[in-house]
């Protein structure tokens, strides 16, 4: 059984609490269980909580959502951007698939709650990369 670990940037809490549900309903779905669930403040935030899951023996892959809506200024941007950088960071440290369920940048509060299923669809994915994904024992 492939155990996952999730995060969860809350600062949309209530779109982001909707996401994390289908999210956890989607590992029911394909035989999978969520060890753990860190919950951290902001998008921002989450590489060193997936980092963190990804070290725990036993968990096969870790899944961060969460939604960066667009303001007045470029800030969006720069948080997802950086987010996601470091989150690619942590699976190819960790060797540990880390997919990325945040919906944003560039988008409004009504686009984020038309977008929540979206970002639960990082779930499957990771459970995918684990599939297929080969074996690494024996890599240098």
């Amino acid at each position: 059984m492939t155990t996952l670990g999730l995060v969860v940037a809350t600062f949309y809490e209530e779109l982001v609490a909707e996401m994390a549900e289908l999210g956890r309903e989607a590992a029911v779905d394909r035989g999978a269980t969520v060890a753990e669930t860190v919950r951290v403040p902001g998008v921002y935030d989450a590489p060193l909580a997936a980092d963190r899951l990804a070290r725990q023996n036993g968990v096969d892959a870790v899944t961060v959502l969460g939604l960066v809506v667009t303001g007045d200024t470029d800030h969006d941007r720069v948080v997802a951007h950086a987010a996601a950088r470091k989150l690619i960071d942590v699976s190819l440290a960790r060797d540990t698939p880390v997919t990325f369920g945040v919906q944003g940048p560039n988008m409004s509060a009504a686009e984020a709650r038309e977008r929540v299923e979206k970002g639960a669809r990082a779930v499957p994915a990771a459970l995918d990369l684990v599939e297929e994904l080969p074996d690494s024992d024996g890599l240098p």
